[in-house]
């Protein structure tokens, strides 16, 4: 990242120093070089199971060994019973119904494979670890389930999962999917679909949940000049902080011009690619525009250094608004909408030379037609 001063030059920053010297980094690595057989332990990885040798290496192991070996008994052992899993749209609270959540996902698309992108991870086995995996799943749409039909069509699509873990167990997680993307290429409506997601939302007592405006704005105050970077754990990550507070928060788009190089990938939902920053300014651009009034709340920031050089940063972050604008989702319906979404970002030499965000534009359609069926009768 880099650093602005009031003449708007730009200072690179020193990249932190990391615990996790010598941890497995999935960059560069084929998934047999991610779960090694013989290799002794990198790091001290108290309570968790001898076959672990590192917290990348648990975190990509364990996820294929429930998701592509199917052991999906093996979540009783790597979960707590009362381990809650965060989605936009809502959360599950006992492990009894991640076991099922995980069984009907694998019925409708049997051929999925979900392929380690990276993982970026702070923490100890003392006091837990915080990883942040992203995963590339790739199938095939074949089976009868929660989508109706089989539609035999394949699909690529992102999914960023958070995870808060100790002693081998996950006691927390927040995954975020791009379903619009899977919907897409397998040729399916998304109206209904998130018409069905609304309904059932709103017959269990899911109303439209507008209170007024966010605290983006106090009265008729300005936005915070400065950004909170109490969650920064290094001047990269409180670099990061204050950029997206002032693109997100005080609409100072043009910070993107300066912080991102001129030749960076964008990896955005729905599996958009985009090349350039000034691409990456459209993309955030019609963010901001579907839900003009948006506030953004950063919840999580984390590093590591990257063995191509730089480091990769990821954060977790909220964002709610009303639908006012044309952007994403068509014509403004006035809904409120909240957004949850997580970005990681490759940093060389104080510039984004890379970008993976993953946010659920169904989601956002859920809520907006939850939003037209007015609150729940008391």
């Amino acid at each position: 990242m880099a650093e602005r001063d009031h003449s708007d030059r730009i200072t690179p920053l020193a990249p932190a120093t990391h615990p996790g010297q010598g941890v497995l980094q999935v960059e560069r690595r084929d998934f047999t070089d991610l779960v090694p057989e013989d290799r002794p332990r990198a790091q001290p990885m108290r309570g968790f199971d001898p076959i672990y040798t590192d917290i990348v290496d648990y975190i990509v192991r364990c996820t294929h060994r429930i998701w592509d070996e199917r052991d999906i008994g093996l979540i009783y052992s790597h979960y707590t019973h009362n381990a809650a899993v965060y989605y936009n749209l809502g959360a599950v609270h006992d492990r009894e119904a991640i076991v099922r959540d995980t069984i009907q996902r694998l019925v409708s698309f049997p051929e999925r494979r979900g392929q380690a992108t990276q993982v970026v991870w702070r923490g100890n086995d003392v006091d837990g670890f915080y990883t942040s995996h992203l995963v590339t799943g790739v199938g095939r749409h074949t089976q009868f389930g929660h989508l109706g039909a089989p539609t035999g069509r394949t699909f690529t699509s992102r999914t960023i999962a958070d995870c808060m873990i100790l002693s081998n167990r996950i006691y927390r997680e927040w995954i975020v999917s791009d379903s619009m993307a899977q919907l897409r290429q397998l040729g399916l409506d998304p109206h209904p679909i998130a018409e069905k997601m609304a309904k059932d939302l709103h017959s269990k007592g899911q109303g439209a949940l507008d209170f007024g405006e966010n605290r983006r704005l106090v009265g008729q105050y300005p936005p915070e000049a400065e950004a909170d970077i109490s969650l920064a754990h290094s001047d990269s990550e409180a670099e990061c902080l204050r950029w997206m507070h002032e693109a997100y928060n005080k609409r100072m788009l043009g910070v993107i011009s300066r912080v991102y190089a001129p030749t960076v990938l964008y990896h955005g939902p729905n599996m958009r690619e985009l090349y350039g920053s000034a691409a990456v300014l459209q993309a955030t651009l019609k963010l901001i525009g579907t839900l003009p009034d948006c506030a953004f709340v950063p919840q999580h920031i984390c590093s590591v250094p990257c063995e191509e050089g730089g480091e990769k940063i990821a954060v977790r972050w909220n964002l709610e608004g009303h639908h006012l604008g044309w952007g994403l989702l068509g014509e403004p319906t006035g809904h409120r909408v909240f957004l949850m979404g997580v970005s990681q970002f490759h940093v060389i030499d104080g510039k984004i030379v890379e970008e993976w965000t993953v946010y659920d534009e169904l989601a956002m359609l859920a809520q907006i037609k939850l939003g037209a069926m007015g609150t729940v009768p008391s």
